[in-house]
């Protein structure tokens, strides 16, 4: 394989930054599979464009050959993920670049999903094809967290979500919290709903609220129909929801897509998700003994924080409930990016390395 500097660095960086947009519009709808995306080019022209939709749905690289048609002959195709390299659902990707008569493949990470694991580039190498790989990759990667990281490591991309007040509370001690945000940062959690395979939960939360979990948003850009639902897990450890599940007014027990996690031990839970469900990405919405757990076992990746902009008191519920003895054992994490959202301010923050 080349190495990322040539003489070919801006133009790939430009055409893999538009591969990359293509492979965002499926952000919302591929799971369990990644979003890919693809550009052929020739001559500096493009030729052709593609995203992966939908598991069981043609990948990027066939929709885009497909666009290019003929065209597609010693042109360049740039990819976001390695092209694969078995048969599965699909034809093998990689093979059908080859027989376009594709004479270069840029692409910017490899996939370290064991079926493939450079397989793909090699086949592509073997046929004569130059590939270059590394091109715009943490951009690349970044639409793909939870797959990666459960190819690497059985493990998903965990992201903690919280709705805040100024001085850091939750919800009344009543239990009350609707709502304290406002309507725009609600609609913004319907995306991270959207991208996730599972969003966990405590029973309280259920007790309190009767939340219904779902994805519901019409302002997703996709088809909502096209949305995987995700799996709603509750943690019920004190085994509280037995009695409630005849209860019809609990929206979330009466869902078959609904599991009810009783085992204290989170990180079996997380494993569980991957190699029960193929669930790659997932949501905390939950009360601040969930999420302390969670943060206290260091299984968050990621906390997206919405503020609104008032006072609860301090009476009032804590964002997390936790207890450190000491200073040095405080998890740090490191922030990504502020913005508003409406009324309130957005806050992302990333586990610190």
């Amino acid at each position: 394989m080349t190495a990322i500097f040539s003489p070919h660095q801006f133009e790939d960086s430009y055409f893999m930054q538009l591969a990359i947009e293509q492979a965002r519009q499926g952000i919302y709808t591929t799971r369990p599979n990644p979003a890919v995306g693809c550009v052929i080019v020739k001559d500096k022209q493009i030729q052709g464009m593609g995203f992966h939709p939908k598991a069981g749905m043609p990948h990027a690289e066939v929709y885009a050959l497909a666009e290019a048609s003929d065209d597609a002959q010693g042109a360049t195709a740039y990819v976001t993920l390695e092209p694969c390299s078995h048969t599965g659902r699909t034809p093998p990707c990689a093979q059908a670049l080859i027989q376009a008569g594709i004479s270069r493949v840029v692409i910017a990470g490899l996939d370290p999903n064991p079926k493939v694991a450079g397989r793909g580039a090699k086949m592509l190498q073997q046929a004569g094809i130059e590939v270059t790989v590394g091109v715009q990759t943490q951009q690349a990667e970044a639409l793909n967290q939870g797959f990666l990281k459960a190819m690497r490591h059985q493990l998903p991309y965990v992201r903690l979500k919280i709705a805040t007040s100024m001085d850091g509370r939750t919800a009344l001690a009543s239990g009350e919290s609707k709502w304290i945000t406002g309507t725009q940062a609600r609609e913004d959690v319907q995306k991270l709903r959207a991208r996730s395979g599972a969003i966990i939960t405590g029973s309280q939360t259920i007790i309190d609220d009767n939340p219904s979990l779902n994805v519901r948003s019409q302002s997703l850009g996709v088809n909502l129909q096209d949305v995987p639902q995700p799996k709603i897990v509750i943690l019920d450890r004190r085994q509280r929801l037995q009695k409630l599940a005849q209860q019809s007014s609990f929206t979330v027990l009466n869902n078959p897509n609904t599991v009810i996690w009783s085992d204290s031990d989170l990180e079996a839970l997380l494993r569980h998700l991957v190699a029960e469900y193929q669930v790659y990405d997932v949501l905390i919405e939950a009360g601040s003994q969930v999420a302390g757990s969670f943060v206290d076992s260091q299984l968050v990746d990621e906390m997206v924080i919405y503020q609104a902009p008032c006072v609860l008191g301090n009476e009032a519920k804590p964002m997390l409930t936790m207890t450190l003895d000491k200073l040095y054992q405080q998890p740090l994490f490191s922030y990504q990016s502020v913005q508003m959202v409406g009324n309130d301010i957005k806050l992302v923050l990333t586990k610190a390395d």
